[in-house]
């Protein structure tokens, strides 16, 4: 019979503590909780995964995160509740490809900010367009193909954004380009973008994708605990 605490757990009869992984709330569809758990699962650091419905956000979760949004991982010594951070500290336990590339660092940082800010603004208001009567859908497609083009300039030069091989800067925007697609797959199809939509389709039928976009039930206190990867 285990007894579980806050990064460790006990064995009755045992007065020897056992390490247990980090517990990660995460939501599948979330591109903050997507990217966290491909880097996760790339530096191969078993996690306990608990699925959360955002619409009915556990009250652990909210002790630990009061911002309530995900990705949070719950350390022995610390709670990580930003998806870059989360990212970093994955890397810094394992990088066997080098995809923190120090010397694309400032790159890398610019590249993420815009994604972060003014790009997910208007993927924002692209996805939800009903929420913002004030300009049709198609005005915020545009405000969001700013970004496209930069990428698509890029892909021009490298396959991937920075370099021949994938970095973190990749890591930190595909699933919100897959979260652009997918408003409406047809047009991006079609649109002008093809190395944009090649590095896309790479990353959408990758295995590491495919493996972290398992299904799970949202978690209830008193569950099993389910292991990821």
């Amino acid at each position: 019979m285990l007894i579980y605490s806050v990064g460790y757990y006990s064995v009755i009869g045992s007065s020897e503590p056992i390490k247990m992984p980090p517990v990660l709330y995460s939501f599948r569809r979330c591109p903050y909780a997507i990217r966290a758990r491909i880097c996760l699962h790339y530096a191969s650091i078993t996690v306990e995964l608990r699925e959360v419905f955002l619409a009915d956000k556990p009250e652990a979760m909210l002790a630990l995160s009061s911002k309530g949004t995900v990705p949070v991982l719950q350390l022995a010594d610390q709670v990580l509740d930003e998806s870059i951070d989360l990212m970093y500290w994955a890397l810094s336990q394992s990088d066997p490809d080098d995809w923190l590339r120090q010397e694309l660092q400032q790159q890398t940082l610019s590249l993420i900010e815009e994604n972060d800010g003014s790009f997910k603004t208007h993927l924002d208001h692209y996805k939800y367009w009903d929420r913002y009567p004030a300009e049709p859908q198609a005005f915020y497609r545009q405000q969001a193909e700013q970004f496209l083009g930069r990428l698509e300039g890029l892909l021009e030069t490298n396959s991937f954004l920075l370099t021949d091989a994938p970095t973190v800067a990749d890591i930190a925007i595909f699933p919100f380009i897959r979260q652009f697609a997918f408003v409406d797959k047809h047009w991006f199809d079609q649109a002008p973008y093809g190395h944009l939509q090649r590095w896309l389709d790479y990353f959408l039928n990758s295995r590491l994708f495919t493996a972290i976009m398992d299904k799970s039930p949202a978690w209830q206190p008193g569950d099993k605990p389910k292991l990821f990867p």
